[in-house]
């Protein structure tokens, strides 16, 4: 646990360092200048990052059975814890999933399910932004783009489908019998226990895989929550005065996306994401100053959508330790 805090921490130490050194390198003062001439455009690109993760807690939300499923107010509202954790914390972009998972619990929902429905949303998220980069991929070939980035960008593509059909398979498949080999090696009332919580969690996730119509309701949604992030890109750049077109923004937010989602062990993906805008917006003539501008606002909106997605962890947490000490204190044991 240390190794993995400390190889967390030192990732964000270098992942600020090379944000840093990009800013100085555009240009500190013309990077400022751009920041200044967005203006009120960053509370616009802001609205539209709240509404890119609503539509992703909607996404979310249609997974449960029906009979099974949560208040939509309580996928929101996690959606948000789930992003500002991923994009805030030193946890890599996975911490906040499982967070979401535990505070799911909170509100009734038994543990596996919980689990099992943050592993599929993952599933279906990193599908619908392969989806997503696949689009941009052929969007920017359509351009007449650099052939050179088509390439890289394909070459990550080809990539990441080995491992999106490895991560469905083992929660479809492979997973169940690896767990079972490895517990059936152990002896004792904890093994049977993690035995039992672990084929739970393998019931919901063949439950929820199998119903196509809520599957595909999910993919839709998700592919729309990353289609709706171009807004951001539209947004800023019109306000920087240098507009770009619909083409253009959806070349720039996918493969974006694909570049944050290869560092998912950075926290926040800091300096990937600047890196990666800056030879993005290079293609289509944007210079790097107003390049950091958009990394820049869009770490902004990570500020005004992640800070209360923390403050609703804080605040769930806290309720529930004083809920526990309320019980201990009367002495009725707990539920």
């Amino acid at each position: 646990m240390r190794f993995v805090r400390t190889t967390g921490l030192l990732s964000l130490l270098i992942g600020i360092a090379v944000l840093i050194g990009l800013t100085v390198w555009s240009g500190a003062g013309m990077v400022r200048q751009a920041i200044t001439g967005i203006g009120f455009g960053i509370v616009l690109v802001v609205l539209v990052r709240a509404g890119t993760a609503s539509v992703a807690a909607v996404g979310w939300w249609v997974l449960f059975p029906p009979k099974e499923r949560p208040r939509l107010s309580t996928c929101l509202s996690l959606r948000f814890v789930r992003e500002g954790a991923n994009a805030l914390l030193p946890l890599g972009q996975v911490g906040g999933d499982l967070i979401g998972a535990r505070l799911l619990t909170f509100k009734g929902v038994p543990g596996p399910l919980a689990t099992a429905s943050v592993i599929v949303d993952v599933l279906v998220l990193a599908v619908t932004q392969a989806l997503f980069a696949l689009t941009g991929l052929a969007v920017l070939v359509w351009l007449g783009a650099d052939s050179s980035l088509a390439w890289i960008a394909a070459a990550g593509l080809a990539l990441a489908v080995p491992a999106l059909v490895g991560f469905w398979i083992v929660q479809r498949r492979g997973g169940r019998k690896a767990f079972g080999w490895i517990l059936g090696r152990f002896r004792g009332d904890w093994a049977r226990v993690v035995g039992e919580k672990v084929e739970r969690l393998f019931v919901d996730l063949s439950a929820l895989h199998a119903s196509r119509s809520r599957m595909g309701a999910s993919l839709v949604l998700h592919y729309l929550d990353w289609l709706t992030g171009i807004g951001e890109v539209l947004v800023a750049f019109w306000f920087m005065g240098h507009p770009v077109s619909l083409a253009e923004a959806l070349v720039i937010e996918s493969l974006m996306h694909a570049i944050r989602g290869v560092a998912f062990a950075i926290p926040g993906a800091l300096g990937a994401q600047e890196g990666g805008l800056i030879v993005l917006c290079a293609v289509f003539g944007i210079p790097p100053d107003q390049a950091m501008a958009l990394s820049l606002v869009k770490r902004v909106a990570d500020l005004a959508t992640g800070v209360p997605g923390l403050a609703i962890w804080q605040w769930m947490e806290g309720r529930r330790w004083r809920e526990r000490n309320a019980v201990s204190a009367s002495g009725t044991p707990a539920a």
